[in-house]
C-alpha cells in the first residue's frame, strides 16, 4: 500500500467518560488501524495521525476528568503545538468548545467557538432519535463528505446555541443549532456517526481524511473508506 493510499491510524481517547465500543467498531469495519489511549503518556505523533474523543454523560464531570488525567494539557500540545488533527463525537464535540452552562458554567477545551445551553423551546428532551443536517453555505466543500438533508442518530439535552465554527445545523422543532463545527484541522459532530448506519460510519472515515488533508476531501484520500465498506457489505470486512 503506498503511502498516500495508507489508512489513517486512529487514536481514541478513554478519559472515562466514552461510549468507546461502538466507535471502535467503526474504525474496525473501515479498515482503520486504532488504538484506545488511556493515558496522554500513550499520545505518540509517530504512530497516530488522528485523536477521536468521544462522550457521553455530563460535561461537568467529563472536564473535570480530562484535566486531571492530564488530558487538557496533551490535547493543546496535540492541537496548538502540532497542528495534528482531532474530532469530538456528542459530549466529545462539546468539550471542545469555550464552555457549557450544564450544571452552572463550566470551562471547556476552547478550540471551536460556542458555549453550550440546554435544550430549551422543545417538545421533548433529550432530542433522541434521527435528524438531518444541513450544511451552510460557506461550507460548499463538504457536501463530497455527505449530502445536505443525510440523516444521523442524535442522542442529547444539550447543544451549542450558535458558533462562528458551524458547518452544519440541524433543527428541532423551532429550535436550530450546530450539529457539525469546523475550526482548522478540529472537527466536532453533536449526532453519532458511528451509530448512524452504514452511512454514517462512511461519513466517519470521509471525514476523518478531511481533516487529515487539512480540509481538503479527495478522491484519493477518501478511497479507501469506499472500499473498505464494500467489502464490509460483501463479507470482507469488520462487523456488521
Amino acid at each position: 500500500m503506498t503511502k498516500e493510499t495508507a489508512p489513517l491510524r486512529c487514536g481514541v481517547i478513554n478519559y472515562g467518560a466514552g461510549n468507546l465500543g461502538n466507535l471502535h467498531r467503526a474504525l474496525v469495519r473501515l479498515r482503520l488501524p486504532s488504538r484506545i489511549l488511556s493515558s496522554p503518556d500513550e499520545v505518540c505523533q509517530d504512530d497516530t495521525d488522528v485523536l477521536i474523543l468521544p462522550g457521553v454523560g455530563a460535561f461537568p464531570p467529563a472536564m473535570e476528568l480530562l484535566r486531571r488525567k492530564g488530558w487538557e494539557k496533551a490535547l493543546r500540545r496535540w492541537v496548538d503545538d502540532a497542528e495534528r488533527p482531532l474530532l469530538g463525537i456528542c459530549l466529545g464535540m462539546q468539550l471542545l468548545c469555550e464552555a457549557s452552562m450544564e450544571d452552572g458554567n463550566t470551562s471547556g477545551l476552547g478550540f471551536l467557538s460556542g458555549v453550550v445551553h440546554p435544550l430549551e423551546g422543545v417538545s421533548k428532551v433529550p432530542h433522541m432519535g434521527w435528524n438531518s443536517i444541513t450544511w451552510l453555505p460557506r461550507k460548499e466543500n463538504m457536501h463530497s463528505l455527505v449530502p445536505s438533508g443525510s440523516f444521523f442518530y442524535f442522542v442529547h439535552g444539550f447543544a451549542l446555541r450558535e458558533s462562528d465554527h458551524a458547518a452544519a445545523t440541524t433543527r428541532l422543532d423551532d429550535l436550530q443549532f450546530p450539529s457539525v463545527v469546523l475550526g482548522g484541522r478540529v472537527a466536532g459532530c453533536q449526532f453519532h456517526p458511528e451509530r448512524s448506519g452504514l452511512g454514517g460510519v462512511a461519513f466517519l472515515g470521509r471525514l476523518l481524511a478531511f481533516l487529515h488533508d487539512g480540509g481538503s476531501a479527495s478522491l484519493q484520500t477518501s478511497l479507501p473508506v469506499e472500499t473498505a465498506l464494500r467489502n464490509s457489505a460483501t463479507g470482507q470486512g469488520g462487523p456488521t
